[in-house]
């Protein structure tokens, strides 16, 4: 894998983090960046507006990057902001590239057209997952299973809500290490822990529900709150501390088995009677 994307001579979408394709656990951070392609300039957007969560999450890199220092485990970041396109949207999800965030009006992505999107998605949303795939057949030729676990952040306030928790666990279905993660979490006496919580972690064509549930692979999304992990030192506070929980839960042998379960975003096929 190379972080040089020869075809548009821009570096890559994807970096890229060695470690043992044995490690049983493959970590992601789908909005690692707030950087843009030269081409793109801002966006036409004042550049205040990438230090928000619109345009990436803050904390999750150094998370990510802690994490996958401690587990001796691959692990795949993206290099561009959510703002040219989100990684962990479906193809055809109609907020793959935003128009409007958070109440900022995005100029450059306004008025583009299918083929622009198109163009962003062959560039800059594909090679991520496809290295991603790539890294799981590979690592599920080994002697274990991989997990997957994504990183992201939230912000503290939403429309003026104050969030009460400091982490929250998104997943789907398959509950093999979202529910002893979260378990070993609340057993902390100083954690307020959200259960899909503050977003609901089954979302048809994300990240997780193409390269975990569909594979069969145990997954899941850990958010931590912005406020949080806004400095590398808090961050990597948090990935050390998560660590442990987390290598207890990794023990299980069950979490490295192929395992399909149905996701929730499934609606049955109604039979004509």
């Amino acid at each position: 894998m190379t972080n040089v994307d020869p075809r548009n001579a821009v570096p890559s979408p994807v970096e890229f983090i060695d470690g043992r394709l044995d490690s049983g656990v493959l970590f992601l951070c789908d909005h690692a960046s707030n950087a843009l392609p030269a081409e793109y300039g801002d966006l036409g957007l004042d550049p205040m507006q990438f230090t928000r969560h619109i345009a990436y999450d803050i904390g999750a890199a150094d998370l990510t990057r802690r994490l996958a220092q401690i587990f001796n485990a691959p692990a795949l970041l993206t290099t561009w902001s959510r703002l040219l396109i989100d990684p962990n949207r479906g193809a055809d999800d109609p907020t793959l590239v935003m128009r409007l965030s958070d109440g900022a009006l995005i100029p450059g992505n306004a008025r583009i057209d299918a083929a622009e999107v198109q163009s962003r998605t062959d560039r800059f949303w594909k090679p991520y997952r496809e290295q991603a795939g790539e890294l799981l057949d590979r690592m599920s030729q080994s002697v274990q299973i991989p997990v997957i676990v994504a990183l992201h952040s939230f912000t503290p306030v939403w429309k003026s809500y104050a969030r009460p928790w400091q982490v929250g666990i998104l997943w789907d279905s398959d509950p093999r290490i979202a529910e002893p993660f979260i378990a070993a979490l609340r057993a902390q006496p100083d954690l307020t822990v959200g259960d899909n919580e503050p977003y609901d972690g089954a979302l048809e064509g994300d990240t997780l529900h193409e390269l975990g549930t569909k594979r069969g692979l145990a997954h899941m999304l850990i958010e931590l709150r912005q406020d949080l992990v806004a400095t590398r030192a808090h961050a990597e506070d948090w990935a050390n501390r998560l660590a442990p929980l987390l290598a207890s839960v990794l023990a299980s042998p069950h979490a490295h088995m192929i395992e399909h379960h149905r996701s929730r975003t499934e609606r049955p096929v109604r039979k004509t009677p």
